[in-house]
């Protein structure tokens, strides 16, 4: 008799269904994570990454196909970047993690880096383990470069490759995320900067995890380092980024992840979203499972140009923009909102209705001042 199937084996073999037969799960990573706590009210969102659906090749599938991702000659230079950061034994890393994090403690004299090959994913995060209890019982500095790490996400562990790790003499670990996009006069651009704090707080999380299985439990810093070129040059330069904001809602949004079987729960029983399907199918597997669209999935999500399509055709206020859509209170699509406007529709007491209104009172007042001074003398 096979055994009981319990709740997670249960949605394990849901999620399987939703992808396919046959179709390998594509793993979560830091950036998906952190795209997806970007935007937590996405149920679409959370089920096919739970999932672990392609969903670029779904998009391809639904006849929009995506532009996101990172160009093959940014990742060459990323990754030219990246080495030049570690040379040496990562000892101007180090340096620069002592000077912007720990300069109460002593210079780091050398730079210990220790070997984290290991057969599969599962072996590296053991291996890693192993290394980070060695490396807080030496009381040295210690650079672990590419470490892997397991967070539990929705019962199931998502394997993690941050840039480095680094030990400090006094136990504590801190998170480096290395960027090829410039600091110029000592500040980044603030889109790219939060981009990469929303994933740097995935790496946090998931030292946590491992940190809270070690006793004593060593601390994680919540600051990290950000590693960026200096100004137009490939020198490397650094800035401490506070990362707790991001923790606590990448914390939180992972909370909801793992009920990610009331979203399956809800969908038709035979729901799929494998890329093989006719598109007519596939089409409504995935309009069956509601979506947050917002003009910022538009740099974080294979997806957004489908869903871009769908909210302008549906006349969605969100297709606008967040900022715009908290503004606009009951009224969810344009169309709601030029009634309002002309007086067509809303309850006038609305602060949202009043200020539409007011504001196309104001319009045609403007025009029909304009007009007037426009007209000929007779």
């Amino acid at each position: 008799m096979p055994p009981p199937r319990t709740r997670g084996t249960a949605l394990r073999h849901r999620l399987a269904e939703l992808r396919g037969p046959d179709v390998p799960a594509k793993a979560l990573d830091a950036r998906a994570l952190a795209a997806l706590a970007a935007n937590p009210g996405c149920k679409r969102r959370a089920i096919l990454d739970g999932a672990g659906v392609d969903k670029a090749a779904l998009a391809s599938a639904l006849g929009a196909p995506s532009a996101f991702g990172q160009s093959q000659f940014a990742f060459v230079r990323g990754n030219a970047f990246e080495a030049k950061v570690k040379a040496d034994g990562g000892a101007e890393l180090l340096r620069l993690v002592h000077e912007k994090l720990d300069r109460s403690a002593e210079p780091p004299a050398r730079a210990h880096v220790p070997d984290l090959s290991a057969i599969g994913p599962e072996g590296r995060s053991a291996r890693t383990a192993l290394a980070l209890r060695e490396a807080v019982e030496a009381g040295d500095w210690t650079l672990l470069d590419h470490p892997m790490l397991a967070l539990d996400v929705a019962g199931s562990p998502a394997f993690l490759e941050p840039d480095a790790v680094v030990v400090h003499p006094d136990g504590s670990w801190t998170v480096v995320e290395i960027k090829s996009f410039p600091m110029l006069d000592g500040s980044a651009d603030p889109a790219k900067v939060g981009a990469a704090a929303r994933q740097a707080a995935v790496y946090v999380l998931a030292l946590e995890q491992v940190a809270a299985r070690l006793t004593p439990t060593p601390r994680v810093r919540h600051r990290v380092l950000l590693v960026c070129p200096k100004d137009f040059s490939n020198l490397p330069t650094a800035s401490a980024v506070d990362v707790r904001k991001q923790r606590a809602v990448t914390g939180r949004q992972l909370a909801r992840l793992t009920r990610i079987q009331d979203i399956a729960d809800a969908l038709p029983e035979n729901t799929c979203f494998s890329p093989e399907l006719p598109a007519a199918e596939l089409t409504a597997a995935v309009e069956s499972v509601p979506a947050t669209y917002a003009p910022e999935c538009l740099s974080a999500c294979e997806l957004a140009f489908h869903c871009r399509d769908r909210s302008r055709a549906a006349g969605a206020v969100t297709s606008l923009g967040r900022s715009v859509r908290a503004e606009l209170g009951g009224l969810t699509t344009v169309g709601d909102v030029l009634a309002a406007a002309r007086g067509e529709a809303g309850d006038p007491d609305d602060p949202a209705v009043a200020a539409l209104r007011r504001a196309a009172e104001l319009r045609a007042e403007a025009l029909d001042r304009r007009a007037g001074e426009a007209a000929p003398c007779r």
